[in-house]
């Protein structure tokens, strides 16, 4: 769709330009398109390490389609607040929200084999940490020194770090049991490893709609071989409702201090994500930086939109960062495009047809699209990082950082004797690195000539590109 036949380059950068109908449909689709497998693998991935049977007939079933179900309501909600706006909610920014990875990491630990009865406390610690991110929204702007990009970087690598692990089991067929033979097998990871190949390809080598759909379509790709081989079940389809609403206090509420610390520790990371964000759409769409209206009311948007998932049952919201790259890439910064794809999302949580669906994709499928995402999130990391000036003293600020944090995460029995909280906290890998290379970045003296010459040097390779 070329861009002339949209509309003016000037109505192209105002936010407030609503294109024809039959042009803005496809474009609010073609948003839900690059965020939809991101924003439900969440939901699978946290119920999987709760232990929710995945067949249709486990008891625990009907509760993996409605968490799909919310994620995908609760993403179109929570999207509504940011390109509508109510008040001072929302950015009036074409910001797609989604539920987000960054907390996995803090959830797992929490529910870990534990049922069903579990995600009380979890979603005690989303409304918490929810309410908490909003309020970061009226000082967001004056917090961001804490975290340079040595911090940040570091936080998002050791997300992705965090998660790989969860693809390769995927991969290879679910979670590994005692005593069984299938995990690892031949077919599994065939399966698999068709959904990274196809796309791979289809990311580098296809265009347009193909290239920016190119997880959704390896997964269908995958979906389909797993259907010749027989590994996919329709049972759960059938028997699940065709129309239901959101379910106040599905899972209940409880406030564990390990859950509301955990919460709250990562929704100060998302909140600087979203400020990343807002400027990235600003900037790519609009060639502006953001102003201040509009990155504290994407904050209050993302924290109320999170704490409001918690008491329906659902999982964490943040703002999409693939969907940034696609209006960059589009040159479409209409807000009103993509409160036409929130619709969508929000329309398809009311069916939980459409969630059962989406839990008949085979572990292995679904492995081999997390395996790239998850990739995805470490390499977004090490981009992060990129900006950062490698004096010794950045140095060894990441080095005590990353070797504490993974290392607590590899071995979790290093902490065994600690109390159940501190305990859940600090194995998580995440917060303990974030907290050391936030206190040291705080604390360390700084080598003041060498980062002036490393900014000097920024800017002049700013400015050559500019020239070129």
């Amino acid at each position: 769709m070329a861009l002339h036949s949209i509309g003016t380059p000037e109505q192209l950068r105002d936010p407030d330009y609503m294109p024809p109908l039959y042009k803005a449909i496809p474009l609010g689709v073609q948003h839900v398109l690059a965020m939809f497998v991101a924003n439900v693998t969440p939901a699978i991935i946290v119920a999987g390490a709760a232990g929710f049977g995945f067949g249709s007939g486990s008891d625990d079933f009907p509760n993996l389609i409605y968490m799909i179900q919310m994620s995908m309501f609760f993403a179109g909600a929570a999207t509504l607040l940011q390109t509508i706006t109510f008040g001072p909610v929302g950015a009036r920014l074409p910001i797609v929200q989604g539920t987000s990875f960054a907390f996995i990491p803090i959830m797992i630990p929490l529910v870990a084999g534990r049922g069903v009865d579990a995600m009380a406390a979890v979603m005690g610690g989303i409304l918490v940490g929810g309410l908490f991110h909003a309020a970061l929204g009226t000082v967001i702007g004056r917090i961001r020194f804490a975290l340079p990009p040595l911090v940040t970087g570091l936080v998002v690598l050791m997300i992705g770090l965090a998660l790989v692990q969860v693809g390769i089991q995927y991969a290879a067929g679910g979670v590994p049991l005692m005593g069984t033979d299938d995990f690892g097998n031949l077919q599994s990871w065939s399966v698999a490893l068709v959904v990274i190949f196809v796309t791979l390809g289809l990311k580098f080598f296809a265009r347009g709609m193909a290239s920016v759909s190119a997880v959704l379509l390896g997964l269908m790709t995958g979906y389909a071989v797993a259907l010749a081989l027989g590994m996919v079940e329709f049972g759960g389809v059938g028997t699940a409702a065709v129309f239901a609403l959101p379910n106040p206090l599905h899972f209940g509420l409880e406030f564990t201090a390990a859950a509301v610390i955990g919460f709250c520790a990562m929704a100060f990371v998302s909140a600087v994500e979203t400020v990343g964000d807002v400027s990235g759409i600003t900037k790519g769409g609009a060639g502006r930086e953001a102003t201040e209206r509009e990155i504290q009311g994407a904050t209050f948007a993302d924290g109320l939109g999170t704490a409001a998932s918690g008491l329906f049952g659902a999982l964490p919201n943040t703002s999409f960062s693939q969907n940034v790259g696609l209006i960059a890439m589009t040159g479409v910064m209409s807000r009103h495009v993509v409160t036409i794809g929130a619709v969508f999302l929000i329309i398809a949580g009311l069916f939980p047809k459409v969630g059962a669906l989406i839990s008949t994709v085979p572990i292995e499928v679904l492995g081999g699209g997390v395996i790239v995402m998850f990739g995805m999130v470490a390499a977004a990391g090490i981009s992060m990082l990129a900006d950062v000036l490698w004096n010794r003293r950045n140095m060894v600020i990441f080095a005590i950082a990353l070797s504490v944090g993974l290392g607590l995460q590899l071995e979790p029995d290093a902490l065994q004797h600690l109390p159940d909280t501190p305990r859940v906290l600090l194995t998580s890998g995440i917060l303990p690195a974030a907290a050391i290379a936030i206190i040291l970045n705080l604390v360390l003296p700084r080598d003041l000539v060498g980062e002036a010459a490393h900014q000097a040097e920024q800017t002049r390779a700013a400015k050559g590109a500019g020239d070129a």
